[in-house]
Order: structure tokens, then sequence, then C-alpha cells
């Protein structure tokens, strides 16, 4: 009679002896009182988007401390590598006009 899917806590073990799926993992962002951008604030499990909100809510904003919160399942987040720096970076490296150094500001502008 058990269903690993609908078990309330996945990663035990059923009474069969196997082993449980896990709830799918979200990434936690929050924008704070003052801040104009979302900032990752950690992980946690849950079953749907609608759990990981209310957890993520429960979790992360007890002292009232956010305005808006995001939930991102984990496998849609795409990332560089630490070890791809190299190759990654080194063509900006190569397109200096990106830099707000390379232009001259008249001193008429004033600060910018």
């Amino acid at each position: 009679m058990s269903n690993h899917a609908s078990h309330p806590y996945p990663g035990t073990k059923t009474p069969e002896g196997a082993p449980r799926r896990e709830w799918p993992l979200w990434e936690v962002f929050i924008r704070g009182q003052h801040g104009l951008s979302h900032r990752h604030v950690g992980s946690l499990h849950a079953a749907d988007a609608t759990m990981a909100m209310k957890n993520a809510r429960d979790v992360y904003t007890r002292r009232h401390e956010g305005t808006s919160i995001w939930v991102v399942p984990s496998s849609a987040v795409t990332a560089s590598s630490p070890s791809a720096k190299g190759p990654m970076y080194e063509p900006a490296d190569s397109k200096p006009y990106r830099h707000p150094t390379f232009f001259d500001i008249p001193d008429d502008v004033g600060a910018m």
C-alpha cells in the first residue's frame, strides 16, 4: 500500500525497504525591503512550486525581511563552471571599449 510519490517524508525507506524518491530541489531568491534585485539565499526540497513558495517564506523570511520571493527548480538553472573561468571571461579582455575606463569624460560633464 506504499506509494513513494505521495509519502510525506521522501528519502526514507518504504516498509518493504525500498528507498523513497526525494522531492525536487528549489533555489530561493529574496528581494529585501530596500533592495531592487533578488538575492540567492538558499535551497530547499519541495514537492511543487506552491509548497516551495510556502516553505521559502517560512524558512527565509521569518523576520519579515523580504518583499518578494522567487523559487526556481534547481534543474532549470544553467551555470558556468568555475574551472571554465578562463575561456568564459577571456574574450572580454579583447573588448576594452566595454569598460567605462575606455571613454574620456569631458570635465564640464561633472561626476557620473
